[in-house]
């Protein structure tokens, strides 16, 4: 039998070739879709976050890029720098006036303290002697009582008491046909003097041979005076209102430059 007259193989339809690509191809599931459109946005992300920070990337700018972002970097520094300078400055000016005018303002409450003693405004303390003065028949004249006081001046009292009276610069003792009178009050002995002032001075120049203590003795007076390390002068005056005198205007400044 010849070979060429065999009956040729039969040939598969084409509807069997359909068939079996229909039962090859994949069928993706639910949770295979999900998965799959996650990875996209995922993969979606992953390229933008790459370009941003591919765009931030200092390699990737030009020179002139560079040297333009550098050049705002230092007036930036420079803009901190001298706000910072200006800051420092207004502080150290702030700290400085404030001590001054601390400073001012406790100098002269220094002075009005001072004033305030020196004029009998405000009571005083501190070490000095207490003297009392006894008297004998006779009152003691004023000008006795004055040498005490000028005596006690002399030596650096500092403030005086007589009994209740505050002796001040403008004060004034007077006889009377009753006894003494200080700043028109009526004084009688014993007299009390409390006095305030370095005790090692005062009372050398009480005791002085001679002296005001002695010339009391020698009218039949007699005196105690002792040392204290704490004397309270808490009688007070206020200084009389000036009915004639106002303060005058301060001078004006010299504009000249000389």
């Amino acid at each position: 039998m010849d070979v060429r007259d065999a009956p040729e193989p039969p040939r598969p339809r084409a509807g069997a070739w359909r068939r079996l690509a229909r039962a090859l191809a994949p069928r993706p599931t639910r949770g295979q879709l999900i998965a799959g459109v996650l990875c996209a946005i995922l993969g979606f992300g992953l390229v933008a976050q790459v370009r941003e920070t591919h765009a931030d990337d200092l390699s990737s700018l030009s020179q002139d890029e560079l040297v333009r972002l550098l050049d705002e970097v230092t007036k930036r520094t420079d803009s901190l720098e001298q706000q910072a300078v200006a800051l420092r400055s207004q502080r150290a000016d702030l700290v400085t006036g404030a001590d001054s005018e601390r400073a001012a303002l406790e100098a002269a409450a220094k002075r009005a303290t001072v004033q305030g003693i020196l004029a009998g405004r405000l009571p005083a303390q501190g070490p000095g002697v207490r003297l009392v003065l006894t008297e004998p028949g006779p009152h003691l004249s004023a000008t006795l009582l004055v040498d005490v006081l000028e005596e006690l001046r002399n030596a650096g009292a500092e403030a005086i008491q007589i009994d209740r009276s505050r002796i001040t610069a403008s004060s004034y003792i007077l006889d009377t046909a009753d006894g003494v009178e200080i700043d028109g009050v009526a004084l009688r002995a014993p007299y009390v003097w409390l006095v305030i002032g370095d005790p090692n001075t005062l009372v050398p120049a009480l005791e002085m041979p001679g002296g005001a203590l002695a010339s009391v003795r020698g009218d039949g007076g007699g005196t105690n005076l002792e040392t204290m390390k704490h004397v309270v002068v808490d009688a007070v005056r206020e200084p009389p209102s000036d009915h004639y005198a106002t303060p005058a205007p301060s001078p004006p400044a010299d504009s000249s430059g000389d």
